[in-house]
């Protein structure tokens, strides 16, 4: 992870930030599927969690080489006019590197019913009772809302977080939302 590019949102008075932000991130999950590629990771350098909020900023992290290969697509198609973008630059020394991760909710007491019932054998009603309304899992961490083009998935809510600084990088593949529960990508 040597370069990197950014990516900055425009303000627009018409479209809130993170809807543009939805519409980037669903196009570069695009590119990336099209590319086939595991060598491009992002980050978030304007996240809050605390808002929750993935703010303005994207940044891609890869090989020289990938980026260029990213950007040569016409993933941007449509919303280029509401970003800034940086060159491909190469990552300033000493930086730190963070893990971003998808975090995935057991948020549906429904869907845990059901797998319940599959596993121990419960009826509907012990299911209900063990595992309440109140059960669901909800997070507070920023997220965008997208659907998935490899998997057909209708829109659902992407959490996104942003692991404590590391001293070392780790190396591993992304998957094609540039996220990794192995790899890092550099923080500055």
């Amino acid at each position: 992870m040597q370069h990197y590019l950014d990516l900055h949102l425009r303000p627009d008075p018409d479209t809130a930030a993170h809807h543009l932000l939805a519409a980037l991130y669903a196009r570069l999950h695009r590119g990336l599927v099209e590319l086939d590629t595991t060598q491009i990771g992002v980050s978030f350098p304007g996240h809050d969690d605390t808002a929750p909020s993935l703010g303005s900023h994207l940044r891609l992290h890869g090989a020289e080489s990938a980026l260029e290969r990213l950007m040569a697509t016409p993933w941007l198609k449509g919303i280029g006019e509401h970003l800034s973008l940086s060159g491909v630059a190469l990552v300033p020394a000493g930086s730190s590197h963070r893990q971003v991760t998808r975090v995935q909710a057991k948020s549906s007491p429904a869907r845990l019913r059901r797998r319940a019932m599959r596993r121990h054998g419960w009826d509907a009603a012990t299911a209900a009772e063990r595992l309440p309304e109140a059960a669901a899992e909800r997070l507070r961490l920023p997220f965008v809302t997208l659907g998935s083009r490899s998997t057909g998935q209708a829109a659902f809510p992407l959490f996104i977080r942003h692991g404590p600084l590391l001293p070392q990088a780790r190396q591993g593949p992304f998957n094609r939302y540039g996220l990794s529960h192995e790899a890092t990508v550099p923080w500055f």
